[in-house]
């Protein structure tokens, strides 16, 4: 039976500013944003522009409890979390960088292609990352 990842969640403060960043400044797609009443909250998805439709989204989860506040923006414990695969890092690089974004890592390159990190607007660390050796 074959299998794929469908979403992965990623704890936010609030829905709209989250959407503003990764939809606004990034540049994502918004898939998804629908209020679920029976829960009071929105099941918001994006995707990073010009992923296919059956790519796998993120899922934009506001943090509901005191404890789920504490992992916004440290998900993964202070390493790179995320690995936003781009076909053009230097025109990537150079549109997120006029945007204003963060990067706590500058570009390299290593064997398997340039890399650079980045920070979210809430702290966690992505790579923006160009495979120049065939791996996905």
């Amino acid at each position: 039976m074959p299998q794929s990842l469908a979403h992965i969640a990623l704890v936010v403060r609030d829905y709209d500013e989250a959407i503003a960043f990764y939809v606004g400044t990034l540049g994502f797609t918004l898939v998804a944003d629908e209020y679920q009443p029976e829960q009071d909250k929105r099941w918001v998805l994006i995707r990073p522009p010009g992923a296919p439709e059956s790519a796998t989204t993120i899922l934009l989860a506001r943090a509901a409890t005191p404890e789920q506040e504490r992992f916004i923006g440290d998900q993964a414990g202070g390493r790179v979390f995320l690995f936003l695969r781009t076909d053009d890092f230097d025109r990537d690089y150079a549109a997120y960088a006029r945007a204003g974004i963060e990067f706590v890592r500058p570009p390299a390159v290593a064997p398997y292609g340039k890399v650079a990190v980045f920070l979210d607007l809430y702290g966690n660390r992505w790579d923006l990352i160009e495979f120049s050796d065939g791996r996905e």
